[in-house]
């Protein structure tokens, strides 16, 4: 989680503080970095959502490296050029906010109270393999 967290800060600020590109080549870069945020999200559910027994180190370290990278994007605030500026304005508390949901997320997942999947039932009747006869032949 923490290396697509870096890797999307990374792109959107190639994106913005890259040298002479085309416009198109920056919506694609800025494009590629907002899929990538997305795909962060979808991780830090994942990750957070797991079913395990209790709050665990990799828990832990998640959560911290999400805030590591907030404090490096609140230092771009400091340096470089507008557009950066702006970026680390938007980086710093997205990540904070990464992280934070991913807390909240983690601690509501485990004061949840643990359902197992139901077994199959007993009764339940048997499914039935094809007959070489319904198995139409491959060419």
């Amino acid at each position: 989680m923490s290396g697509l967290a870096l890797l999307t800060g990374a792109t959107a600020l190639v994106a913005v503080a890259g040298g002479h590109r085309s416009y198109f080549a920056t919506a694609l870069l800025a494009l590629l970095a907002a899929g990538m945020a997305h795909a962060l999200v979808v991780e830090i559910q994942r990750q957070a959502r797991r079913r395990a027994r209790g709050w665990a180190r990799h828990d832990t370290v998640n959560a911290v490296l999400l805030a590591c990278w907030a404090a490096c994007a609140a230092a771009l605030i400091a340096v470089g050029s507008r557009p950066v500026l702006i970026l680390g304005c938007v980086l710093a508390p997205g990540y904070a906010a990464s992280s934070a949901y991913f807390v909240v997320e983690r601690l509501r997942t485990l004061a949840a109270p643990f359902v197992p999947s139901p077994a199959p039932a007993a009764d339940s009747a048997p499914v039935a393999e094809p007959s070489p006869a319904d198995v139409t032949p491959s060419v």
